[in-house]
């Protein structure tokens, strides 16, 4: 009778323990699903907020800062500043960065205007052409700002450099 009981208490558990593992394995399937819908939403919007700000305080000398139009130059509605080739200020996805620049040949190179900015989270590249000259000098361009997961966003830039 002992060995009935055993053996009997050993069938009703082994069944007990295949519908748990059942039940443990349809759990994950269901989040991976959760999970896979959910990363393109992230991809589709990879896109780079470049926000306005103020003028650095940092900066008290030589400078080139630059607004996306001249209308916003006008309002000093700044996105980029930079205190004459060392730190770059930017705020880009509600940040606001100080970044070291690699290169800058704003002044010694004429007609030309190229910055070089790196950080670990962005890498920046700005091209312009003169504009005018004066005591500082005015640059129309381009600003290319990368992200190392490949998202790119180019914008217009307007601004002056000069001391």
């Amino acid at each position: 009778m002992k060995y009935i009981i055993v053996f009997v208490s050993a069938i009703m558990l082994v069944s007990c323990k295949k519908e748990q593992k059942t039940a443990q394995n349809t759990a994950p399937s269901d989040s991976v699903q959760t999970v896979q819908d959910h990363v393109p939403n992230e991809v589709t919007s990879g896109k780079i907020m470049v926000e306005s700000f103020p003028f650095p305080q940092e900066i008290k000398e030589c400078s080139c800062y630059f607004a996306k139009n001249r209308a916003d130059f006008e309002a000093e509605k700044y996105i980029y500043a930079d205190d004459a080739g060392k730190t770059a200020y930017m705020k880009l996805d509600g940040k606001r960065l100080a970044m070291n620049l690699i290169s800058s040949s704003d002044m010694e190179s004429g007609e030309e205007l190229s910055k070089e900015i790196e950080n670990g989270d962005y890498k920046i590249s700005v091209r312009g052409k003169k504009v005018k000259g004066e005591e500082a000098l005015i640059f129309e361009g381009s600003m290319t700002i990368e992200k190392p997961d490949g998202t790119k966003e180019t914008v217009p830039v307007y601004g002056e450099c000069g001391c």
